[in-house]
């Protein structure tokens, strides 16, 4: 998804809106609206303003994945035989579900992703079956996460 860079100014009610929301985004629209001290039809009308100018692009909720049999987090890094291979690798790699994320990058790479398994046989397999053999990949460099120590977003 990629988002028109426009700057938007947003004011003081609208970061405390987003402080909320980021914090919690099932917290009630009133409960927002009797704390900042404003109507919650002018938190709406903000919030409408501020997906329309693409600084909120939805919400959602936050599986963890642990609970779920999946205890394995990985960062790879794909070497590409050439970058116009870029594409079409990335197109393949849509269609792995364990691929959470993939970052066009600068350096020695010219992909990294972000893939979550089961264990490290599911990602051995993972690397071996499906993401090593797509058309342009040179090859594959791997590092494991062991924990992850910071998650967060921007602070406003």
């Amino acid at each position: 998804m990629k988002i028109n860079p426009q700057h938007i100014e947003i004011d003081g009610i609208d970061k405390e809106i987003l402080r909320f929301l980021m914090e919690d985004a099932r917290k009630p629209i009133l409960q927002i609206a009797a704390k900042i001290g404003i109507s919650g039809a002018a938190i709406h009308q903000r919030l409408r303003k501020l997906e329309q100018a693409g600084v909120i692009a939805g919400s959602k909720f936050i599986v963890n994945t642990r609970v779920l049999g999946y205890s394995t987090m990985a960062f790879v890094g794909i070497y590409l035989e050439k970058a116009a291979s870029n594409s079409e690798a990335v197109k393949e790699l849509r269609k792995i579900p364990e691929v959470l994320e993939c970052h066009y990058t600068t350096g020695n790479w010219s992909i990294l992703i972000k893939i979550i398994c089961r264990d490290n046989e599911h990602l051995m397999q993972l690397l071996n079956n499906k993401i090593q053999p797509i058309d342009g990949v040179s090859r594959t460099e791997t590092f494991i996460s062991l924990d992850q120590q910071i998650e967060r977003q921007i602070q406003l």
